[in-house]
């Protein structure tokens, strides 16, 4: 599923294929493989686990005179993680890589099954090469595209064959792909960061685009048609460390940085202005619908707080993945809002088409330009968070809260300009209190679980940081409106049992407060952050005084953030990359 990349017409394309693969790693992934094309023979290289294992194994390869290749991180969807079910998969004489979901590849397997064709692999992605070569009877254009023609579902493509030895073929629909080019070289990846420093434009393939490149790009979608090439970035600088010891440490401190970014020329001393928008695509609207999954969907939750108070516009939250199959009633007077930090989140996407499908006008709150819920959404706002690698998302999900935050008062015509500057101070890391944080994690590591407790817009905040704890430390943690506890889950309270509340100076402090003392008095084990000292809780991290709840918000939104790392650093994991989760899920 998770990184695609390629190249033809290069010195030594083995190096680019790899240092490809490890600007994709921050998307997650199990294994990893490159084959490549090396004077008459196709040689095919795959590993488990990191890169490294990959590389170990690159170096026993001897090449003669190689040209062309193509490579692939997977996290699995179809099989386990293992070498036979890495990518590329190699046929008699062809080998290919693909992102996303065949969804009838069963039926295909069982047709050529039937015809004595032998599957080695239990994926879905086997399925396209021992098609394309079954349809091969000399011609590798017909034959890939007579494949392309009967497989369905989500792909991103590219294949190789020694029977057409001079060309890449490629073809995208659902999943991301772009071809970029520099002085007559041509490379392949799933995003722009492979290609930063090798290449100087890209096309981003469109949905049904495919075709072959050999020695210039060919393109495909019905017929012929001319590629549109933009211009790529060539700055690397924000995919390094910078001497922290995780991206997503890195990515924390960042915020600031970042919300300045997504702020400038929008939070302005006369309001909030959005050169993407106008007052006129807002005509007409009377509800609001906003789609997400996961970090995103907490964001979208704090912005129907936002909105409906700010605004006066009823909103409804949607996790993605629920809304797509359940046969919604959609208005033509509902606004339908998407947020995604990708663009290529496949549930958010899917919904995002069906709301077009509709006639509702469709607005998209994404971190990624060109990507396909950009293309796909009448009006876009940019998040200008910059590329993300660490898997559990920070500074994008900083990012969307300040931007629904900005269009609630956008629509609601008010102007909190000095509130929102308060916010972006708000979220600089105090390196003493980080310091802190750390000492504390040792404390939470061996309960039975987590409760992350707020209310008002620190319910969601609540819900992400206990995402964010799981995500990464791999210990339970759950979030609750603080009110909710007597309602059940009080039952857990024991020592073992984490607490972590959010205590608003200014939005029902006084009940939230009675909440925490519920728990106390029940022997949870608490940890409280609050501008307002609590006595009888067993930790306190201290937020700044504000008079403005969003500010708090943001302050409490780093220190989750930083709890999370370093119980996780703690636990000895490897905070990047968490096991079984992925960067930008473009499966369902």
């Amino acid at each position: 599923m998770c990184g695609i990349v390629g190249c033809i017409g290069i010195d030594y394309p083995v190096e680019y294929l790899i240092e490809g693969l490890k600007e994709l790693e921050y998307r997650g992934y199990d294994s990893a493989g490159i084959a490549v094309m090396d004077e008459e023979d196709l040689k095919v290289i795959k590993s488990v686990g990191k890169l490294k294992n990959l590389e170990e194994k690159i170096k026993k390869i001897k090449f003669k005179n190689p040209y062309m290749g193509i490579g692939h991180t997977r996290w699995a969807t179809h099989g386990k993680p293992t070498e036979l079910n890495a990518h590329p998969h190699k046929g008699q004489f062809g080998a290919l890589v693909h992102n996303g979901i065949i969804e009838n590849y069963q039926e295909i397997k069982k047709k050529l099954t039937k015809e004595g064709i032998e599957f080695i692999s239990q994926t879905d992605t086997e399925v396209i090469l021992r098609l394309f070569e079954y349809y091969y009877d000399g011609d590798a254009l017909k034959a890939f595209k007579r494949t392309l023609d009967e497989i369905e579902g989500a792909y991103a493509i590219l294949l190789i064959t020694k029977s057409d030895p001079d060309k890449i073929f490629f073809a995208k629909n659902g999943s991301p792909l772009i071809i970029a080019k520099n002085d007559g070289k041509f490379y392949f990846a799933s995003s722009d960061a492979p290609l930063i420093g090798y290449a100087n434009s890209a096309h981003y393939l469109e949905d049904g685009e495919w075709g072959f490149v050999e020695n210039k790009l060919h393109l495909f979608k019905e017929k012929e048609i001319i590629p549109s090439f933009k211009p790529l970035p060539t700055n690397k600088e924000s995919a390094k460390k910078d001497g922290f010891r995780f991206y997503m440490e890195k990515e924390i401190y960042e915020q600031f940085d970042v919300l300045r970014e997504n702020t400038l020329g929008r939070n302005t001393k006369e309001g909030i202005k959005f050169d993407e928008l106008n007052k006129s695509f807002f005509e007409g609207i009377d509800n609001i619908i906003i789609s997400a999954c996961g970090t995103s969907y907490h964001a979208g939750l704090v912005g129907k707080y936002l909105i409906e108070r700010n605004a006066k516009i009823r909103v409804n939250v949607e996790v993605a993945s629920e809304l797509r199959y359940r046969k919604p009633l959609l208005n033509k007077d509902t606004l339908f809002i998407v947020i995604s930090q990708s663009g290529e989140t496949a549930d958010t996407l899917e919904t995002l088409k069906m709301a077009k499908r509709k006639g509702l006008k469709t607005l998209a709150l994404c971190n990624v330009d060109n990507s396909s819920i950009v293309r796909e959404a009448d009006k876009t706002i940019l998040l200008r968070a910059g590329i993300e690698k660490g898997v559990a998302s920070t500074k994008a999900f900083a990012t969307q809260v300040m931007t629904l935050w900005m269009l609630a008062n956008y629509l609601g015509g008010i102007n909190e300009y000095d509130a929102i500057n308060e916010a972006i101070e708000a979220v600089k890391v105090d390196v003493s209190k980080h310091e802190k944080i750390k000492r504390l994690s040792k404390r939470y590591l061996h309960g039975h679980g987590f409760f992350f407790i707020g209310r008002d817009i620190f319910y969601p905040l609540a819900l992400e940081g206990a995402l964010k704890l799981k995500e990464i430390s791999y210990i339970h943690a759950e979030g609750y409106p603080a009110g909710e506890m007597k309602h059940g889950p009080i039952a857990l309270a024991d020592p073992g049992l984490f607490v972590v509340a959010l205590l608003s100076k200014n939005i029902l402090y006084e009940k939230t407060k009675s909440n925490i003392e519920e728990l106390v008095a029940r022997d949870a084990t608490t940890l409280t952050i609050s501008s307002e000292y609590i006595e009888m809780t067993d930790d306190f991290i201290k937020i700044s005084g504000t008079n403005h709840p969003l500010v708090e918000f943001f302050e409490m939104m780093v220190i989750t953030q930083l709890l999370a790392l370093e119980v996780a650093i703690r636990m000895g994991n490897d905070v990047d990359m968490p096991r079984n989760l992925a960067k930008s899920v473009t499966v369902e």
